[in-house]
């Protein structure tokens, strides 16, 4: 497999700039315009722990004109070339392998997406949750893959010291449609996105995911379900291609949402300004945030733009409607002045 190619080389020309919510040029990746391109990051079959064939998974989600798939069984590959031939058409739907890594430590789970990458890459384990994260991000590394640290409430397992162990992962959840994933935290734990603002605090660059983690298609609206259909990206590319695909989610030219879609996302080092996709039946709020997920502006008119001060360590974007459903905007990482 060569769907990985290029992801490590498309990163590392992001990481001298400031900016990471994607580049404004409309001619970037090789002077093809870009396109946004609607997938799913965390699915299952019967191949695992899931209710349903692969091929029940991919049409549904095909069907709900999702342009890309990834299945992450656990602990395994399926293959997705036989389903390619079924379901696959240029620029409209691709499916991608994958593998959730799904390992344990010190009595908690431990769990990180293979997205793309090469062969399986077993659970390479720990004493503690920090070092089964170093383990398994450098393992995964190692095979060509994007790495996403997943659900990491899940069990309530990773605390943000523990986090710091994952440095070198690209992605996290910060929602997970999982019903047991305690995403808004509780009881003294902090939700995910804080926990992903403590790893952006910290100086680790990794970008935040919303993810399905589709278990029951049979039973999609049972409550204590794990449902299609929940959160998604919207990565930008110039062709729907596992390689544009994989190289726009390490480099964090991307959306994340669970209901929210946007039309442009402008980053620079100078500012981001965000453009909502309004509907007649929400309202919109956008929240700038900075170091420590502070709030640096809020607007309600679209589009919003942030002026950089220098200051802020890196600035995000999420924006909420009216109706619950949300979007986050990749950070813009700001160098010290």
């Amino acid at each position: 497999m060569r769907q990985c190619a290029g992801i490590i080389a498309f990163a590392l020309l992001l990481a001298v700039g400031a900016a990471s919510a994607g580049a404004s040029d409309p001619q970037a990746q090789g002077g093809a315009p870009l396109k946004w391109f609607k997938g799913n990051t965390h699915t299952h079959s019967l191949n695992s722990d899931g209710d349903s064939t692969p091929d029940d998974v991919v049409r549904w989600y095909r069907e709900q004109r999702y342009h890309f798939l990834f299945l992450t069984d656990h602990n395994m590959v399926t293959p997705v070339e036989g389903l390619n031939a079924v379901f696959a058409m240029p620029d409209r739907f691709l499916v991608i392998r994958g593998e959730e890594v799904t390992d344990q430590a010190a009595g908690k789970p431990v769990h990180l997406n293979m997205l793309g990458g090469d062969g399986r890459v077993p659970p390479q384990g720990g004493d503690t949750v920090a070092e089964a994260l170093r383990r398994n991000v450098a393992a995964i590394t190692g095979a060509r893959g994007v790495v996403s640290i997943n659900h990491p409430n899940f069990g309530w397992a990773m605390s943000a010291a523990d986090l710091a162990g994952g440095k070198g992962a690209h992605l996290i959840e910060i929602h997970n449609g999982h019903f047991m994933v305690n995403n808004a935290g509780g009881g003294g734990y902090p939700g995910v996105e804080a926990l992903w603002d403590s790893m952006l605090s910290a100086g680790i660059r990794v970008f935040g995911v919303a993810s399905d983690d589709m278990h029951q298609l049979k039973q999609p609206w049972s409550k204590a379900s794990a449902r299609p259909g929940q959160g998604w990206v919207v990565v930008r590319a110039g062709a729907l291609t596992a390689e544009s695909v994989l190289s726009a989610l390490a480099a964090g030219d991307f959306y994340a949402s669970t209901g929210v879609e946007l039309s442009e996302i402008q980053a620079t080092p100078q500012r981001l300004t965000v453009t909502v996709k309004a509907q007649d039946y929400a309202k919109y709020t956008i929240h700038f945030i900075g170091q420590g997920g502070r709030v640096l502006r809020e607007a309600t008119a679209s589009p919003a733009t942030y002026e950089i001060a220098g200051h802020e360590g890196y600035v995000r974007a999420k924006i909420l409607d009216s109706n619950g459903q949300m979007a986050w905007i990749q950070p813009v990482f700001v160098p010290a002045r």
